[in-house]
């Protein structure tokens, strides 16, 4: 569907189209760059577009005439974009990211989100949060937009100092006037979320405990602020997921007593009641004007299911999915009236792209792919899998199938995803196609302890870190080679973060069904991980420790069984080709710990490649690093598993 517009529309753009050139083994920039354009946003009017686009390791914001031309190119070098949103017809928010040690803060460097207010009709730019005393000049979370008398407002979560210690406080931010003002509404040292009402009204505040684990709630009448609940949420605060169906009351994304998820609305006099259970949903839709949860979206199996409280906007929306036949399509962002819509469309054979759907009009425009220079022949075939683990347990997952290759015994590349509590999903995959289109077959697991499989099946992975949730790995490889699909002798195991860790493990752990193994960003002291999560936290017990001993199945920082499952303290075991890549900026799996495994495997007389990626984040955020990672990935495992 996708060639056939990209041939006929005039409406492309011209800063990022190119011609793909076929080969026998493309050049792995097609698929190791970053997006060409990313966070496609369409202003409130309808009539402009802005995004985040790339061109190598150089990244701008693009805004477009809707049917016109490109208005504005914003050069942002090598800044970390990570989106942008409107703030009424003529202000562009700006997000971004700098990983930054800051004096006189405590812990090691962190990942900081900075925003900036671009204004459209002057071209004015002005860094949110600037000059605020006792306060830094970052954000905490998403900025949230708000339209007062006609006029836009940014309401901004930031950090202001109170005696030396930094407390989340909410700032109100009249971009027109471009003057911010702090709001005292007695922030708390655990407050750590808010929410602005339509009027721009701050109506209601999270708190969180990290060392305690207590989460409460707080929602403000008149001038007074009451807690109407609070509850134990070891593993994370419970935070705000926005209002609910009415507008007015506030919404929470809880667990119950038996941990399944659900939403719960709060009225300001305390009173709640919980969405009917077969509203079953995992990501939010709210209206951009009044802000009530319109429905949601969640991942079925191999379908992304959107769901609508209004039957006339399900109708709409079914009508859009229908005009994209057997492309996934995603909404990516639409107009106030929602009349003109921009989705993502994911074709199986074409890769991602975005479209703009205009209802009024009943029509549908392409605009741009997500991957230049991505043709239909450079995209190998993936379909859906289950097999049995050893015990019994289901696992589903994907495999990719070297393009225009008998699939019978193929070498063979495990990627099992991060988390661990994520999962794998079907669609376009750059790390996947990579692969494959260096002829190996590439096998993701959703092991247990995968989210969006119900609670069992998370709660099945509890315990099992580098136990069952390794094993469900090299289940696969043996069902794949009793298919006849893969050579069991000409397997390597390939993964980033938990991914990483399994690496590690199928190369300490898990031995004899590997021949090599290449684990990015990976943990391999368990204990030492630990540690430096605690110290991120000023020394305290934290959600995100709590959240890695559930799966670790250990009691505690000092537990020996985490010896037991660190393959740091089992280098000597290790007897297959390992390669370690890390990015030198990571703060959420730390560079020592690969440098760690690397010495450890020299302690042990083992051969270890590492290779370093400067200034790289934990989720190769910039375009030469991470093309470096895939570069050498491929070319290990090509060394060490030839394909051919």
């Amino acid at each position: 569907m996708f060639k056939t517009l990209i041939a006929a529309s005039a409406a492309c753009f011209a800063l990022l189209c190119g011609t793909a050139q076929a080969a026998a083994k493309p050049d792995l920039a097609i698929y190791g760059q970053l997006p060409s354009v990313e966070s496609v946003e369409i202003s409130p009017d309808g009539t402009k577009l802005a995004f985040v686009a790339t061109n190598g390791d150089e990244r701008f914001v693009v805004i477009r005439q809707i049917g016109g031309s490109i208005l504005k190119t914003i050069y942002a070098g090598a800044m970390k974009l990570r989106g942008v949103e409107w703030a009424g017809r003529d202000h562009l928010l700006v997000v971004s990211s700098r990983t930054a040690e800051v004096r006189g803060v405590l812990g090691r460097s962190r990942e900081y989100l900075m925003a900036l207010d671009y204004n459209v009709a002057t071209g004015q730019q002005t860094g949110l949060l600037r000059n605020q005393a006792e306060s830094m000049n970052v954000i905490l979370d998403w900025p949230m937009v708000r339209m007062i008398d006609g006029r836009p407002f940014a309401f901004v979560e930031g950090v202001h100092f109170v005696n030396n210690y930094g407390r989340n406080t909410l700032y109100r931010i009249d971009l027109d006037k471009q003057t911010t003002r702090m709001l005292d509404f007695g922030s708390e040292n655990d407050t750590d979320g808010w929410l602005v009402d339509a009027s721009g009204q701050a109506v209601a505040q999270s708190l969180y405990n990290q060392n305690s684990g207590r989460w409460g709630l707080k929602i403000r009448t008149g001038m007074n602020w009451r807690k109407v609940d609070e509850a134990q949420a070891p593993m994370g605060s419970y935070g705000l997921s926005g209002f609910g169906r009415d507008g007015q009351t506030i919404l929470v994304w809880r667990t119950d007593e038996k941990n399944n998820d659900l939403l719960r609305e709060y009225r300001a006099d305390g009173q709640r009641a919980d969405l009917p259970s077969d509203i079953d949903l995992s990501g939010l839709i709210h209206d951009p004007q009044t802000l009530a949860l319109l429905g949601g979206y969640k991942l079925e199996g191999d379908d992304l299911k959107y769901t609508f409280f209004d039957p006339e906007a399900q109708k709409t929306w079914n009508a859009v999915a229908k005009a994209f036949g057997s492309e996934r399509i995603s909404l990516s962002s639409w107009s106030q009236n929602r009349r003109k819509v921009v989705v993502l469309a994911d074709s199986a054979t074409e890769g991602p792209a975005y479209a703009l759907v205009d209802l009024d009009a009943r029509k549908a425009e392409f605009l741009v792919q997500v991957y230049k220079n991505l043709a239909p022949e450079l995209i190998s075939p993936v379909r859906s899998i289950k097999y049995k683990a050893a015990d019994g347990l289901e696992i589903s997952g994907y495999l990719t199938l070297p393009r225009g290759r008998d699939p019978k015994n193929l070498p063979l590349i495990v990627l099992p995803h991060g988390g661990p509590e994520g999962r794998d999903a079907p669609g376009f995959d750059w790390w996947s196609q990579a692969l494959a289109s260096r002829g190996y077959a590439v096998l993701q697991p959703n092991f247990r302890g995968s989210e969006g499989f119900g609670w069992d099946f998370v709660k099945a992975g509890f315990g099992e870190w580098g136990k069952k949730m390794q094993t469900d790995l090299s289940d696969g490889v043996r069902w794949l080679a009793k298919e006849g699909t893969i050579d069991p002798k000409r397997v390597c195991i390939v993964g980033a973060s938990y991914g990483g860790y399994a690496a590690l493990a199928g190369a300490t752990l898990d031995r004899g069904v590997y021949r090599c193994a290449v684990s990015v960003a990976g943990p391999s002291d368990l204990k030492k991980m630990l540690l430096s999560v605690r110290e991120a936290h000023n020394g305290e017990a934290s959600s995100s420790q709590r959240y890695w001993l559930r799966f670790m199945g250990a009691e505690g920082i000092k537990d020996p069984d985490l010896a037991a499952l660190s393959p740091a303290k089992l280098a000597d075991k290790v007897e297959i080709p390992l390669l370690l890549i890390h990015g030198k900026d990571d703060t959420v799996v730390r560079y020592d710990q690969s440098q760690t495994m690397a010495d450890a495997m020299k302690k042990a007389g083992k051969p270890v490649s590492f290779v370093t990626l400067d200034g790289e984040d934990h989720w190769l955020s910039r375009g030469a690093t991470r093309l470096k990672m895939l570069t050498e990935t491929v070319a290990f495992v090509e060394k060490n598993n030839p394909p051919d």
